[in-house]
Order: structure tokens, then C-alpha cells, then sequence
């Protein structure tokens, strides 16, 4: 019989494999990065609120304390929205090779955020990424719109991943999701208004595939495994969780390639630069595990 430790640790696993697969999806739902965001997001906010009531959770909040949340749903949506676009404009192993610049990211917003001192193997790492990126970009120039947004998907989820990090500590992850989602939807919806085509009648209108595709997105990819991963936090380290998710861009790759042969084949030298990226950032994960371990056993 399993171990409860072995459990979540397997938990975890499916939830990065869950969070792979949603650039999957991206590039199966036909309709625009923007109204596929907007779809992803009222979807589950509407299982959050079930949920909410099924848990009877209290949701009430000061006006200042949901500002902050709402610019943290504003940020997840233009980070969800700039990913689903790179891969409509390159493949998801473009998208997902950029994600994974987001480390690089963090190293420069935390110290600023938390008002800690820069690392040095921080900076280093972070020439690596920018080498692996360099690597990628002069091999397949074609996808240039897809690395550039990529890239600026990478530094939204960094500033979202740092605004949350705060509200974690104080507050139901359920709420946070709510509240979020909510501020995400209602703010595409001012930009669809505004700038977009409207919300007429072909908005509405998807084919069964779309829908189909959806509502995994918006319940299996979003509302369970924001909840999920909370739990799984409470019973493995949070150097585990870090790490393991930054594996998410090879899961998604690998079933890329396996689902999309034609599309996802690439250069040899994509694939040293996505290695030089995703090794950095494990390694990055490893390192400050290492340093963390010695600290406490000295202390």
C-alpha cells in the first residue's frame, strides 16, 4: 500500500502532466487566445463558486484586499492569453521553451519585490537562459512572434507567481482563485467590448470540439488543479512543488511531439537551447535546495 507521502508526491506528478497538457489544448481549441482565456476563466470560476458553497467558505473581503486580487487575475490573463498566442503563432514546444524563462524573471523581480540582495549564481543562470533563448532564436527565426510572446508570458506568470506568493500566506487559495478569475473575465471582457469583435452571436457559436475542449481546460486544467495543488503543498515541501512543476515544459513537449510529429519537429539546436533553459532552471531549483539544507543544518 502506498505511503500518504508517495500519494501526493504521485498527485503532484499529475498535476504538472494536467498543467503540460493545457498547451495541448491550446493548440486543439480553434477560437483566438483572447476569447479562449475568457471561456478558460468564467468556466471556472463558475466551479469555484460550487465549490465555495459546497465548502461553505467565507468569501467576504475589504475593497483593497480584492484590488489586489483583481491585478493578480489581470496578470494571470494576460499571461494565459500571451501563451495560448505563441503557440497560434509557433508550436507548443516554442511556448513552452519560453515559459520556462520565467526563473530567469523571478531572479530579477523577487529581490526587488521581497527586497532581497541579487544572488550571483542567479545572474549566472540567468545569462544560460538568455544563451539557450539566443541558441533557439537564430535557428528558427520564422517563430520569432512566437518566442517574443513566449517570452513576455514567461515575465507575466513571474509577477503573478510573486504578487501570489504574498496572498497564499493569508488567505483560502479558493478565494484567491475566485476573486481572480472573476477580475480576469471581467477584464477581457472590457477589452473584447472596447477592442475586440463584441460579444455577438458568432462569439457564442463553437463547435462541439471547442466546447468539448473547454470545459477540460476550465475544470480539469484550471479549477481542480488550482485547489489540488494547495493540498499538495500542505503535505511536500514547497522545494518539491517548485521543482516538479519545472518539469511542465518537457511533459508538454513530449506529448507534443508524440500528438503533433509534423508541427512540434524541430532543429537540433532548438532542442540544446530548450535543454540549456529547462537543465538551468532545474539546477537553479537544486541549488538553492542545497544552500537552504546547509543554512538550517548550521543554524
Amino acid at each position: 500500500m502506498l505511503s500518504d507521502k508517495l500519494k501526493n508526491y504521485l498527485h503532484l506528478h499529475l498535476l504538472v502532466f494536467i498543467a503540460g497538457f493545457t498547451a495541448i489544448l491550446g493548440e486543439l481549441i480553434s477560437i483566438s487566445a483572447t476569447s479562449l482565456v475568457w471561456y478558460r476563466m468564467i468556466i471556472a470560476a463558475a466551479l469555484m463558486i460550487g465549490y465555495i458553497k459546497f465548502r461553505k467558505i467565507n468569501i467576504a473581503l475589504s475593497l483593497k484586499t480584492c484590488i489586489k486580487f483583481s491585478i493578480a487575475g489581470i496578470f494571470i490573463a494576460l499571461h494565459w492569453i500571451t501563451f495560448f498566442e505563441s503557440i497560434k503563432q509557433s508550436n507548443i514546444s516554442i511556448a513552452l521553451a519560453m515559459f520556462s524563462t520565467g526563473a530567469f524573471f523571478a531572479s530579477l523581480i523577487e529581490p526587488l519585490f521581497f527586497k532581497r540582495r541579487i544572488i550571483w549564481y542567479e545572474i549566472l543562470f540567468g545569462v544560460l537562459v538568455i544563451l539557450g533563448v539566443w541558441i533557439i532564436t537564430q535557428t528558427e527565426i520564422k517563430y520569432i512572434n512566437g518566442i517574443i510572446l513566449g517570452i513576455i508570458s514567461a515575465l507575466f506568470s513571474t509577477i503573478f507567481a510573486v504578487i501570489n506568493g504574498k496572498f497564499v500566506k493569508r488567505y483560502s487559495a479558493s478565494v484567491i482563485s475566485f476573486y481572480e478569475f472573476l477580475s480576469g473575465v471581467f477584464f477581457i471582457s472590457v477589452f473584447i467590448a472596447f477592442f475586440g469583435d463584441g460579444f455577438d452571436a458568432t462569439f457564442f457559436k463553437l463547435s462541439f470540439d471547442d466546447w468539448k475542449y473547454l470545459i477540460i481546460l476550465g475544470s480539469i486544467c484550471t479549477a481542480y488543479t488550482f485547489i489540488a495543488a494547495v493540498h499538495v503543498m500542505k503535505h511536500l515541501s514547497p522545494y518539491t512543488v517548485v521543482l516538479t512543476y519545472n518539469i511542465e515544459p518537457i511533459y508538454g513537449i513530449a506529448m507534443a511531439i508524440i500528438l503533433f510529429p509534423a508541427k512540434e519537429k524541430m532543429s537540433s539546436e532548438f532542442y540544446l537551447g530548450a535543454v540549456i533553459i529547462i537543465g538551468t532552471v532545474l539546477l537553479n531549483g537544486i541549488l538553492k535546495n542545497s544552500i537552504r539544507l546547509k543554512r538550517n543544518s548550521t543554524s
